[in-house]
């Protein structure tokens, strides 16, 4: 019997994806970001095992919710695209039972080709960004970001819908070239239907704490309204340019 390895679930999420959703979140994630504010959800042993069945039921319950505001299921992490095939069989499910939207929140480390099944019954992917400098990608999450970059251009290439998101850290990704070159890359590509800046927080640092782990950004604060008003007006002048090379 096919199962998955779960952290938690929510069943009235409106972040992650349109409408009200049922958010489910995976456990493991190979990426180590210096932010993460799950960092319980890294272990690829810690968790919850689940069947289909058992998920299904916590979400049939709230179908009403999810039908009457255009929402559904999202499925998240830690990085759910580690364990492809459970969340694939999951959205198969939804669909052919109640044809829900889905929903797949990804950090993008993985091959698109390798994920195809799970990429085909998905109906939205939520893409983090982290860093567009692969050196300083290195650093802030311990992998480089050809992996998350080539994902980007699957997508793009196989004409999926996307919503890219990017946390917004002081003085770690908020360079004015660095945010250039992120909005060129995203003006690139083909069905960004939406991009999102997430402001840097510190709420997940007692996480960190409870693991007994540094936390590398103790004292880096939260942009200010400005500094994320500043990024996005030049990360839409980089996308003016990514669209310009595109034609």
């Amino acid at each position: 019997m096919l199962k998955g390895r779960i952290h938690s679930l929510e069943t009235f999420g409106t972040v992650d994806g349109p409408g009200i959703r049922f958010v489910l979140f995976m456990q493991g994630c190979l990426l180590r970001c210096q932010y993460c504010h799950n960092a319980d959800t890294l272990s690829l042993t810690d968790g919850k095992e689940v069947t289909l069945e058992e998920v299904l039921s916590e979400i049939e319950p709230y179908l009403n919710y999810y039908r009457s505001s255009g929402g559904g299921l999202t499925v998240s992490g830690g990085e759910a695209t580690l364990q492809a095939p459970f969340v694939t069989e999951l959205f198969r499910e939804v669909k052919k039972r109640w044809n829900l939207h889905t929903t797949l929140d990804t950090n993008g480390y993985n091959d698109g080709d390798k994920i195809r099944d799970l990429l085909d019954v998905t109906d939205l992917v939520l893409l983090d960004l982290k860093h567009i400098d692969n050196e300083k990608h290195i650093k802030l999450t311990g992998r480089p970001n050809d992996r998350m970059l080539k994902m980007a251009r699957w997508l793009s290439l196989h004409e999926r819908n996307m919503w890219i998101r990017h946390v917004l850290v002081p003085g770690i990704n908020d360079d004015e070239q660095d945010l250039f070159n992120l909005g060129k890359f995203i003006g690139s590509l083909q069905g960004v239907e939406k991009f999102e800046i997430l402001p840097y927080h510190q709420m997940g640092v007692f996480k960190w704490k409870e693991l007994g782990w540094d936390y590398e950004l103790e004292g880096v604060p939260s942009p200010t309204a400005e500094e994320v008003e500043r990024a996005y007006r030049i990360i839409e002048e980089g996308r003016k340019q990514g669209a310009l090379i595109k034609q």
